[in-house]
Parts: C-alpha cells; sequence; structure tokens
C-alpha cells in the first residue's frame, strides 16, 4: 500500500446518510441536520443521502428538504443519490463514500441514534489525528453512554463472540453506523467490497486491517430510536448466513 504522510489534510468532511422506506421517521433527521449546519457549517462541505429503492414518499420527502436548505444559502451542498431497486445498507454506502468530495468521510445512520455532534466533539478533544486509521464509534466503549433495550445488547454479545471465533476479531462494536475514514483508502477498499447487506462492515474492517490501517474505537453517545425495520431474529440469521459466506470467500484468498 502506498504509504501516507501521518497528519490532516484538511478540515472539509463528508457525511454519507443511507436510508430506505423511512418517509415516517425522516424529519427528525432534517431537524438534527439543519441544527448542524447552523453551528459548524463550513466543516461540512457535502451531505449525501442515499435512498437505496425506496418505495415510499422518501425521495420526494428528501427532495423537499434540499429545496428548503437551498432558500438558507448555506455552504454545505446537500446531496441525493437514489435508484430503484433495494440492495442493501453497505451498496448504498458504496455508492455514497465513492460520490463523496472531501479528506474525510464521516457515515452516520439517518435515525441519529449517534448524532452527527459526536463528530464534532471528537474533533474538539483531537481523536481524529491520523489518517491511516479509521474511526469507528463504539457502544461497548468503557466511556460510552448508550440507552438501548436490554436484547440488543444480548445479541451484541453474541455477535461479539461469533467474530472471535470465526476471524479472531476483537474489535467490540462493528455495525455501529457511525464511521469517520479518510479517502486515501476507504474508496479503494469499498470498490472491492462484495458484500451489500449489513455484514459489509465486518468485511471492510478485515480488509482495512490486511493492508495496515488501524482501527480506533472511540466513545460514543448513543441512543436506541424506535421503527427501526431491523428483525432482531430474521436478519440475525441472515447476517449468519452472510458471516460464513464470508469466511469461506476469505478461506479461499488464503
Amino acid at each position: 500500500m502506498k504509504k501516507i504522510k501521518k497528519s490532516l489534510k484538511t478540515n472539509y468532511t463528508s457525511m454519507v446518510i443511507p436510508l430506505y422506506n423511512e418517509e415516517t421517521r425522516l424529519n427528525y433527521c432534517f431537524v438534527v441536520i439543519e441544527k448542524l449546519l447552523k453551528k459548524r457549517k463550513k466543516l461540512f462541505k457535502e451531505i449525501i443521502f442515499v435512498n437505496d429503492g425506496s418505495s415510499d414518499n422518501s425521495k420526494n420527502k428528501l427532495l423537499d428538504f434540499f429545496k428548503k436548505i437551498k432558500k438558507k444559502k448555506i455552504d454545505t451542498k446537500i446531496k441525493l443519490i437514489s435508484y430503484s431497486k433495494n440492495m442493501g445498507k453497505g451498496y448504498a454506502l458504496k455508492k455514497g463514500i465513492l460520490s463523496s468530495k472531501s479528506d474525510w468521510i464521516l457515515t452516520c445512520d439517518f435515525d441519529m441514534s449517534v448524532s452527527p455532534e459526536q463528530y464534532l466533539i471528537w474533533r474538539k478533544k483531537k481523536l481524529i489525528k491520523n489518517i491511516n486509521c479509521v474511526y469507528i464509534a463504539s457502544r461497548a466503549h468503557k466511556k460510552s453512554k448508550v440507552k438501548s433495550i436490554f436484547i440488543r445488547r444480548r445479541f451484541g454479545d453474541i455477535f461479539r463472540l461469533i467474530l472471535f471465533l470465526l476471524f479472531n476479531m476483537r474489535i467490540s462494536d462493528t455495525q455501529c453506523g457511525f464511521k469517520v475514514y479518510h479517502k486515501n483508502y476507504i474508496k479503494n477498499v469499498f470498490k472491492k467490497m462484495k458484500i451489500k447487506r449489513y455484514i459489509h462492515d465486518v468485511e471492510i474492517i478485515l480488509v482495512l486491517k490486511k493492508i495496515g490501517i488501524k482501527i480506533v474505537e472511540l466513545p460514543v453517545k448513543w441512543n436506541h430510536r424506535p421503527g427501526s425495520k431491523i428483525n432482531l431474529i430474521v436478519d440475525s440469521f441472515k447476517m449468519l448466513f452472510d458471516l460464513f459466506i464470508l469466511k469461506f470467500r476469505l478461506s479461499l484468498s488464503d
């Protein structure tokens, strides 16, 4: 891998927000984004919403929000990537990251279970300081403040155990959507990504570790937002299936 100077190049950041059929929960996201842009509009060069084949009114609500922001003459560019077929969160993130223009890229779940304000806190504390690292929010970090339901925490424990058994992975939280990448490595990694659903996080981290990118877990304030479309039972089996497929594929490449 090409050697990269270990320093910040600029303060500019692109935020990528994937979503699917979320017309009933978008208003809260819009409120958070507006508040953020009023505070630190110079930090965020662009915000990229990726509409992952929504069949509801999500796209129209996004376009209405864009018109509202445009009238306020905010410097930050608000972009929409939209396509007709639902492909999965990993695919949506890939589309957003590959189209981003900033040096730093923040991925954020649209429900704002982690507010983008967390990124400002990390920067203020100078926790993001090396472009050869990926910074991920960890709900298991001892300094994190997490409000979630009991069953989600137990599923998280089981998931971490499976990752350790299959991949000897010691990352405490791969699945939190709040992550910070640098363009120098992440675009090449996402170009090669094969998994389109939720296990894309695991695939990305495994590839990053393989090419020498350090994984840094940071504390986060995380609040469970009701209305998630994730079915803990059904989707857990899908994730487990994808993990074994990933394990098999990686064993063939060794």
